[in-house]
């Protein structure tokens, strides 16, 4: 569940890079050249970081539901939870 996390935190940062671009613009920090090629990097890896968090997210809840034995649940008899 690490990964999901982690990702997503990277992608919510490379969103709030993506859009401090145009007061960097404006200040004469960037170049509009530099910041239409950094801006489409940060958009392709804030998407990439957000599928890998999905996925990792999606692939944990899958293998935690695995592992939960047939016939144990809430209320169920001979269960230890």
């Amino acid at each position: 569940m690490r990964t999901s996390k982690s990702s997503g935190v990277l992608a919510a940062l490379a969103c709030a890079v993506c859009c401090a671009l145009p007061p960097l613009i404006a200040a004469g920090v960037l170049t509009a050249a530099g910041a239409a090629l950094l801006q489409q990097t940060l958009l392709a890896g804030a998407a990439g970081l957000a599928a890998v968090a999905l996925g990792a997210w999606w692939l944990h809840r899958r293998t935690a539901q695995r592992a939960v034995p047939a016939g144990c649940g809430c209320g169920a008899d001979g269960c230890a939870r």
